[in-house]
Parts: C-alpha cells; sequence; structure tokens
C-alpha cells in the first residue's frame, strides 16, 4: 500500500546494480505473489490443517520480517525483487490468509461481507499513515535503516494481533476427522469466470496508480517529495470508508442490487476518473485534478474487494439451486489468485508503458506526457473490470459494445 515511497526514493537516489526503471514492479510484484499464492494456502487451512493457522501465521511474521530486513542490504535490484518483491510477500500471505478464512467462518451466516469490508479497511488505514512515516524515516536515515525499523514494527504489531485472532470451533476438530474433498462443482458454471475476468482486469489498473502517483506528481507536476507522499495517502485514505459501504452493499436486502451491479459500481467508475481526471490533468498547475483522481479513484478501488462477499453469496446461491457443495473460504481464497494475476500482470505492462511513452501529440495533458500509455491502460483495465454487467444482456451484445468502446478510444485525441 505504501511501495509508492520507495519507488519514488529509488528514482531519485540510485546506488545499486541494475535497471532502475525495474523497480517500478517490485510494488505490484509483492502483491501479485501474495495473491497467486492465496488459493492454494486457504486450500490448505481450510479443512486438515485448520488447527495450524495461528502457527501459519506466526512463520509467515518471521518470514515477512526476515525479508524486510535482508531487502535493506540489498546491492542490486535482483536482491529488492527477491525480497521485497516474493518472499516477504509469502510471508505476508501467510498471515493473511489463515485469518481471513477464520473471519469467513465466524460470519458465515449474515453480514459476511459487512465484515471483510470492515477488515480490508484497515489496510487502507495503513495506507494513509504509513507513506508520511517512511518518508519521515527514509528522509532522516535513509531507506536501509526504514526497513530496518520497518521490521521491527511489523514483527511487533504483527504477533500481538495474531495472538488475538481466534479459529472457529468448528474447524478446530477437523484435523481428527477424515478431512472431505474440497468441491470444485462450481468450476462448470461460468458466474465465477466472469467474475474472475473482470477481477483481472480490475487489478491490472489498480495496482498501477499506487506505484507511478509519487513519482508522476515530482516528475510530471514538479511537485515536492510531501506533495507526492500526500497524493499516495490521499489514494488510501478514502477505501477506509469505501470497503466498508461496499461490504454494507453486498448485504443490504433492502436494495435491490445485484452482486454484478454492485462489483460493476467499482471499476467503471475509476476509468471514469481515469479518463477524466489524470488523463486530462495539465502539466502546469495540474494538482487540483490529480487531487482529485487520487481521491476518486482510491475511493472507488479501495472497496471493490469488499464486493467479493456478494459474489460469494451469488455463487452459494447458485451451488444450493443445483444441490452442490461450495467451500466459500476455498472460493474467496481462488478469488485472491486471480487478483494475483490481474496485479503481477499489470505490474510488467507498467515498467514497458513508461517506456511507451505519450499516446498523442499534445504535452498539454496527461496523456501527453511519458506517463500518457500508463494512463490509458489503468482506464482501460478498470472499464472492462465492469464486464460483469454484461452478464445481463446476450453475447452479441456485449462484443458489439466492447469493440464500439475499442473504436472510441482508439480515436482519441487531444
Amino acid at each position: 500500500m505504501s511501495y509508492g515511497v520507495f519507488q519514488q526514493y529509488y528514482s531519485d537516489n540510485w546506488t545499486l546494480e541494475g535497471d532502475r526503471s525495474s523497480t517500478g514492479f517490485i510494488g505490484t510484484t509483492a502483491n501479485g505473489v501474495m495473491y497467486l499464492s492465496m488459493p492454494f494456502l486457504f486450500a490448505l487451512f481450510t479443512r486438515r490443517w485448520a488447527h495450524r493457522r495461528q502457527a501459519a501465521a506466526l512463520c509467515g511474521t518471521v518470514i515477512a520480517c526476515a525479508s524486510f530486513f535482508l531487502s535493506s542490504y540489498s546491492t542490486s535490484i535482483g536482491h529488492l525483487v527477491a525480497t521485497q518483491g516474493i518472499t516477504s510477500a509469502l510471508g505476508c500471505a501467510l498471515i493473511y490468509s489463515p485469518i481471513t478464512l477464520s473471519l469467513g467462518e465466524w460470519y458465515s451466516a449474515s453480514n459476511r461481507a459487512l465484515a471483510y469490508g470492515i477488515v480490508l479497511s484497515c489496510k487502507n488505514v495503513v495506507g494513509t499513515s504509513c507513506p508520511f512515516l517512511l518518508r519521515a524515516l527514509i528522509d532522516t536515515y535513509g531507506f536501509r535503516t526504514a526497513l530496518r525499523a520497518w521490521t521491527g514494527i511489523v514483527g511487533g504489531m504483527s504477533i500481538i494481533a495474531i495472538c488475538m485472532i481466534p479459529t472457529h470451533p468448528s474447524k478446530l476438530l477437523a484435523h481428527e476427522t477424515r478431512a472431505r474433498k474440497i468441491p470444485w462443482d462450481f468450476l462448470r458454471h461460468r458466474s465465477i469466470y466472469f467474475y474472475s475476468t473482470a477481477i483481472i482486469f480490475q487489478s491490472s489498473g489498480y495496482g498501477i496508480p499506487q506505484t507511478y502517483l509519487s513519482t508522476y506528481a515530482r516528475d510530471i507536476l514538479l511537485l515536492s517529495q510531501t506533495s507526492g507522499t500526500l497524493m499516495l495517502a490521499l489514494f488510501n485514505a478514502p477505501g477506509i470508508i469505501a470497503s466498508s459501504l461496499f461490504g454494507w452493499l453486498s448485504d443490504y436486502k433492502r436494495i435491490a442490487l445485484s452482486a454484478q451491479v454492485v462489483s460493476a459500481i467499482p471499476p467503471l467508475a475509476c476509468a471514469v476518473a481515469t479518463f477524466l481526471f489524470w488523463g486530462l490533468t495539465t502539466v502546469q498547475g495540474g494538482i487540483g485534478l490529480l487531487v482529485v483522481f487520487s481521491v476518486t479513484f482510491g475511493f472507488f478501488a479501495g472497496g471493490y474487494s469488499a464486493t467479493w462477499g456478494g459474489m460469494l453469496k451469488q455463487l452459494e446461491r447458485e451451488a444450493a439451486e443445483r444441490n452442490e457443495a461450495i467451500d466459500p473460504g476455498m472460493l474467496y481464497g481462488l478469488l485472491n489468485g486471480v487478483r494475483g494475476i490481474g496485479y503481477a500482470g499489470g505490474g510488467f505492462a507498467g515498467v514497458g508503458l513508461l517506456d511507451a511513452g505519450m499516446v498523442t501529440a499534445s504535452t498539454r495533458f496527461g496523456y501527453g506526457t511519458s506517463y500518457g500509455s500508463i494512463i490509458l491502460f489503468t482506464g482501460i483495465t478498470s472499464l472492462l473490470g465492469g464486464w460483469v454487467v454484461l452478464w445481463r444482456w446476450d453475447l452479441r451484445r456485449g462484443v458489439l459494445l466492447v469493440s464500439e468502446l475499442a473504436r472510441i478510444v482508439n480515436r482519441l485525441h487531444f
């Protein structure tokens, strides 16, 4: 959530071996690795090893702390990718997966989406406060000491929190009986593929602003490092409210909105914010529009994960109608894995698109800067993240709409 601070520092103070532009995908790689590992971890801890969840989370804390500590001794881009981008992510996934499984089991009957939303809002609390903390540590002591201090913060707070998380009683005795096989019947139905496609597109664009907002503010708008850090905080802050709001909206029965509609609202709103606010940010004096973009995009993108509770409820209803078994915990892990594909893909695409540069001849707006291709990529992937709304239409109309959107984007000029 706060990697953009390190990204800005690496760009300004590059002393390591390797291509400094490669630092652009460290943050998205970390997110991608963490989410890609979740389907396997959720499958591991959902039944037979449920009683090992707390021990696994503590092991994850050790791995994450060791990775951040070793990262402070990095001498090349390869070291940073390995420690900050891969092993720390695996440790964080070992913390997140067993805790999230327990949460879903305690709220299996009602208000599960809201519970997910409240917990997910906590990551935005961290994403709002930690950029300033990390910026102060880096400016005062350098990035190596900052990473060592972060190691202590992660270790201390994680151990205390993990010891407070209870595993549901129904799972504590699961290892003493013969474990049932995980049901995979949901893979035969198209709903999981519609939602997975939407999540891949949405997450491909979501990680881009987190990584590049700070450097965009500095390189294009010529703002100070403090202003770049502020942009990152403004990006994360609205998600504190949005996660709970969209979780509540997914659970609220008095508003007749389907899971498709609720999950389509965030990515479509993000697409509008990207095209109108970030893309039309003027090179001179464009901080106002960039602030509006950070807040708007951060609000809707930050609340997207909370809509997954509604997706799970719909998939559970479909399974009940077909008299099929379904494991919500495993399904939630699979959705996280799909998101990892989008994160990783978006990170690698961002590095290449930054080299591609502008998309128009005009240098007045954001599209005409070196970040133009990245802006367009973020907007298009967010737009496609609303793909689930096409579920209500026939496929032919959906294909025609996508073709028309592609034609309009292709004709954009300023």
